[in-house]
């Protein structure tokens, strides 16, 4: 197979360490944009928390982002992003920090979900003075977080009334849509979307634009054909192991990898590796990576820093390894950087914005 992932100065970089390879990822956000064009993008930093992949984005026309945490609001920010959405209803203390961050970048148009009349009222308070933009997230079938369709309108005519909030639109996000068939998940989404699609419609018969933001990346392709619909995949950035297997209708390509080490051969056949549940995303069954050097190779045990294999090949301790992890969202949080690899060869370091706190 073609190893495009090896790196040439690989006895420059410590291990457990994630390799990210910018060209595969502008490769990705190309392809996104050949599903839908960028104003009807707002990728999901949750993936890789990285300004300069925000960046790249940016680069290509993107200029709407969703985030998790106010940690990767105030990255994008600080990344130039002109419109964020916080798409994690804030509560308690994240209700203050939203409004510090919002009064910080006067430049961005920022926004958050809601979904009950007591975060409505706690929000409206904050931002009685200085409004903010809201949407109110419908529960389409995953039952997260969100409120059930029915619901809707009156839950939108309720925040409409209250000072400091400017309602903009429905968020949607069908997580539990993951068939691998493509017509299965085809039919799913169409079930999932259609109630959302005629809230819209009946809200619009009050002469106002209503936007949707929608979805994640295995119904992308079905949301880019929506109209004035936003899309709002992660992984596609840097893709994984677990989305290539589950979705090879998706046209993207792998652009983030682990670098490991054999560090043990207890016994034969038996190989340690410095790749424990640290350093990897481990709240998937086995297998919970993929070793392309290793084509028979049997995850037989992992815990918090040792993965122990079992393969028929010879290694020898310090044989430098290439995994892929199922889950690359939570394995790019376990990391404070990411090793950038230009022509294979590893040059720099990119910040992974991996806590909640804001920037001091």
């Amino acid at each position: 197979m073609d190893h495009w992932f090896e790196i040439v100065n690989q006895e420059d970089v410590p291990s457990p360490s994630l390799l990210v390879y910018p060209q595969r990822i502008q490769s990705n956000i190309d392809s996104m944009l050949r599903l839908a064009p960028a104003a009807r993008l707002r990728p999901h930093v949750k993936t890789h928390k990285m300004q300069e992949v925000v960046a790249l984005c940016r680069n290509s026309g993107i200029e709407k982002f969703k985030t998790a945490t106010i940690a990767e609001s105030e990255m994008c920010a600080r990344a130039g992003a002109g419109d964020i959405l916080l798409a994690f209803q804030p509560v308690g203390p994240n209700i203050n920090r939203l409004k510090i961050l919002v009064e910080a970048f006067p430049q961005t148009r920022f926004s958050t979900i809601l979904d009950n009349d007591f975060s409505s009222h706690e929000l409206s308070c904050f931002f009685a003075h200085s409004p903010i933009d809201v949407w109110v997230d419908v529960d389409c079938g995953m039952h997260r977080t969100g409120i059930a369709p029915k619901f809707v309108p009156d839950f939108f005519a309720r925040l409409e009334t209250l000072p400091g909030l400017r309602v903009r639109g429905l968020h949607a996000y069908d997580g539990h849509i993951h068939a691998q068939d493509l017509a299965v998940r085809e039919k799913e989404h169409r079930e999932a979307m259609t109630p959302v699609l005629e809230i819209r419609s009946q809200l619009r018969s009050k002469d106002r634009p209503i936007e949707i933001v929608a979805g994640g990346t295995p119904t992308f392709p079905f949301n880019a054909l929506l109209p004035e619909t936003e899309c709002a995949p992660g992984t596609p950035l840097l893709w994984d192991a677990g989305y290539s297997q589950q979705y090879p209708d998706l046209p993207f390509q792998l652009a983030a990898t682990l670098l490991c080490r054999v560090i043990s051969n207890p016994t034969p056949n038996h190989y340690c590796l410095d790749l424990g549940h640290k350093a990897v995303a481990s709240e998937s069954p086995q297998p919970r990576l993929w070793l392309p050097q290793i084509p028979d190779a049997e995850l037989v045990g992992h815990s918090e820093e040792h993965l122990v294999i079992r393969t028929a090949l010879n290694l020898k301790i310090g044989t430098a390894l290439y995994a892929f992890p199922k889950h690359i969202c939570p394995t790019c949080a376990l990391y404070d950087e990411a090793v950038v690899v230009f022509k294979n060869l590893a040059s720099t370091r990119w910040k992974i914005h991996r806590g909640r706190a804001l920037k001091e």
